[in-house]
């Protein structure tokens, strides 16, 4: 949630007027029934929804924004041997984006290494991808909290990403899921993930999914389940258009108190191809969760 003072002033003997206001920005990717995206709609075709009721959207566009993402890359025993094409897939992300964005690299085992600090220096990347040093368990929950956290402190683009690669369940983070999907969620990041699971572990397995659709579901972002090592660069260039090509739709929430609860978010495209829209599920309308802005 963004918290900002709207003013505005025209000569020609105009009011001056200026209100305090809450919005919400939320960012939406919209599909066709056979998943391709539609790029083209209006915004009379959109209407959102918060804990059932419908809100007057303020401002809306799709325009490729500048984003600051996470490059959360798996580093346990299990994935030594597909390091090379995940890192590869990273690398194609990474150059398939939008020129401005700003990146970081986190690679975990069971702990989790700041290997790349924010940057769109593509060597410094793949310098921090080739650290291939697959031993030990799986915190990836850990490595998300902490990315999200770098987010916070560091990140100097509005729109927040983050692609987490992993191929097994975690058996080693301290934090639990459900309180990593409400970090994520107050946190405003969208989470992609590429999940490499084995269908030889297949609890395991049916665990590590769980999760990744939980978080991915909650933030608006998408996981992946390849069924060939081969297919993950085709994903990292579909997560880069899939950013590229989202819907920016602002609200004011008419519900404006700051009471700690969980606001809801529902939002409907009409339109041909039977469009169906990802975004966020809601939010925690808390003090703590605004970003003070001004706009004019």
């Amino acid at each position: 949630m963004v918290a900002g003072s709207v003013s505005g002033q025209k000569a020609d003997d105009q009011a001056i007027f200026r209100t305090d206001t809450r919005l919400v920005v939320l960012h939406a990717t919209v599909v066709d029934k056979s998943g391709h995206l539609i790029t083209t709609l209006p915004q009379s075709a959109f209407q959102v929804y918060e804990n059932g009721v419908q809100q007057q959207v303020k401002l809306f566009k799709r325009e490729d924004i500048p984003v600051s993402m996470g490059l959360i890359i798996d580093n346990s025993g299990s994935m030594r041997d597909k390091r090379t094409k995940v890192a590869a897939a990273a690398v194609a992300l990474v150059k398939a984006s939008n020129k401005d964005d700003e990146a970081f690299v986190v690679n975990f085992n069971d702990d989790a290494f700041l290997d790349c600090e924010f940057t769109n220096n593509v060597p410094k990347m793949e310098q921090a991808l080739s650290k291939i040093d697959s031993r030990g368990g799986t915190a990836m929950r850990d490595a998300i909290r902490m990315s999200i956290d770098h987010m916070r402190d560091k990140a100097k683009k509005d729109k927040k990403v983050i692609l987490v690669v992993t191929d097994g369940n975690d058996n080693a983070s301290m934090i639990g899921l459900e309180s990593l999907v409400k970090l994520a969620q107050q946190s405003e990041v969208i989470i992609y993930a590429i999940g490499l699971l084995s269908e030889e572990e297949r609890r395991e397995a049916k665990r590590a999914k769980r999760a990744l659709d939980a978080l991915t579901e909650a933030t608006g972002g998408q996981a992946y389940y390849p069924k060939e090592l081969a297919d993950v660069d085709r994903i990292a260039h579909q997560v880069a258009h899939d950013i590229r090509n989202q819907y920016t739709i602002t609200y004011t929430p008419s519900n404006q108190a700051l009471d700690g609860s969980f606001r809801q978010i529902r939002v409907v495209a009409n339109g041909p191809g039977r469009p169906a829209v990802r975004t966020r599920t809601g939010y925690y309308a808390t003090p703590d969760s605004i970003n003070k802005s001004n706009g004019s």
